[in-house]
């Protein structure tokens, strides 16, 4: 391999080619080798960046959660010394992604690999939030066994409070409102939260306050793709 171009991805449906730099766009109009989480919507993406792109010409090789992790010497082995690009779902590769066994054989092969600017969701939704950018922590998905979540959010609590880190995590967009319900009813109503819904979308919604005020105002977040920041910190 020559070179393996991480490609951001349009966070919203809505953004599609605008959300994504002219240089970015450029780069992605010369290659024509592609590895994917699924096809059908990096075709989807390439077309809306390009209506002309030549998807015959491109080759896509598919790469998602349910693959292996040695999947991705066969992927590499069948690329050889080309150019190709790694496309997200939305938003960066390999974070929040399963891409970071590509680029962790391409680093093995000496490949060199180049990180393109775009959108990802866990920053915009941290630099929004005035929680505690210096330190943080991103955990994915919470357990979705209620006693299990229960427990999971008065550990991240303390954890926030132990180690002045602010913790950031998600829900599948329709138990949302299941995750809220826990978290206003177990967290301390100090500890502030950051409700972050539909970044980059025409309805973005974000808003941080303490869990007490949060009660007094139920936000609307259900089946919206959300991103959750607490942070326990002392009263100033």
């Amino acid at each position: 391999m020559a070179k393996l171009y991480l490609i951001p991805t349009s966070i919203h449906d809505e953004g599609q080619s605008q959300d994504i730099p002219e240089s970015v766009s450029r780069i992605v109009q010369g290659l024509r080798i592609f590895i994917v989480e699924e096809e059908k919507t990096a075709r989807r993406y390439l077309k809306s960046l390009f209506k002309d792109f030549p998807l015959r010409e491109a080759i896509f090789f598919v790469y998602n959660e349910h693959h292996l992790a040695g999947e991705a010497l066969k992927i590499l082995d069948e690329i050889g010394a080309r150019d190709c690009g790694l496309l997200s779902e939305a938003g960066a590769p390999c974070v929040a992604d399963p891409g970071n066994q590509i680029v962790l054989e391409a680093h093995r092969r000496g490949a060199e690999v180049v990180p393109l600017v775009g959108p990802s969701a866990i920053l915009l939704a941290l630099m929004s939030s005035g929680l505690n950018g210096q330190r943080f922590c991103f955990h994915g998905y919470l357990p979705k066994d209620k006693n299990e979540r229960i427990r999971a959010l008065q550990g991240l609590e303390q954890r926030s409070w132990q180690d002045r880190e602010t913790q950031i995590f998600m829900e599948a967009p329709y138990r949302n409102e299941s995750l809220l319900n826990d978290v206003f009813s177990f967290c301390d109503k100090d500890t502030w939260l950051c409700i972050a819904c539909d970044l980059c979308g025409a309805n973005q919604f974000i808003k941080t306050m303490t869990i007490e005020r949060w009660r007094e105002n139920m936000p609307s977040v259900d089946k919206r793709p959300t991103l959750f920041l607490l942070e326990k910190r002392k009263r100033t």
